[in-house]
């Protein structure tokens, strides 16, 4: 069983989550730069095994896609051509932001730590990423 792999797609970075091969839990990865993500992505399955991307969905509150898909969706498709045998699938990210800066307070993270955007982008990918485990159920299957 190959691992998860979650982006929170954004216009300067990506915020980059995983799972353990089993399923289990889902970690921060790394961020990269946008335009760099499909070359971080080739190495790291040449050297991990990932059965499917999910990239982080922005909606508006109506459910409906926001402004950002415009962006979003080209370099989805170019990893979809860029890496063919993985499946891709997009998963609601409202209020992972949020999230992601109340899981840092609520750690303990000093507030100038807070402000890096990288480390909110993570810790967004990571949200959506176990989001997307509990509503599929894989690690209650074990």
């Amino acid at each position: 069983m190959g691992r998860l792999l979650s982006i929170d797609y954004g216009r300067k970075r990506c915020g980059i989550a995983v799972t353990d091969p089993l399923r289990i839990v889902a970690t921060g990865l790394t961020t990269t730069s946008s335009a760099s993500l499909i070359k971080f992505l080739k190495e790291y399955t040449a050297k991990e095994t990932v059965d499917k991307i999910i990239v982080g969905l922005p909606t508006t509150m109506r459910g409906e896609p926001s402004e950002s898909m415009r962006y979003i969706t080209p370099a989805i498709n170019r990893l979809k051509r860029e890496l063919p045998g993985i499946e891709v699938d997009f998963w609601d990210e409202r209020f992972t932001s949020v999230l992601a800066h109340r899981a840092m307070i609520d750690g303990g993270m000093k507030k100038m730590a807070r402000r890096d955007k990288a480390a909110v982008d993570e810790m967004s990918a990571t949200i959506i990423l176990n989001d997307y485990l509990q509503s599929k159920n894989y690690n209650t299957n074990i």
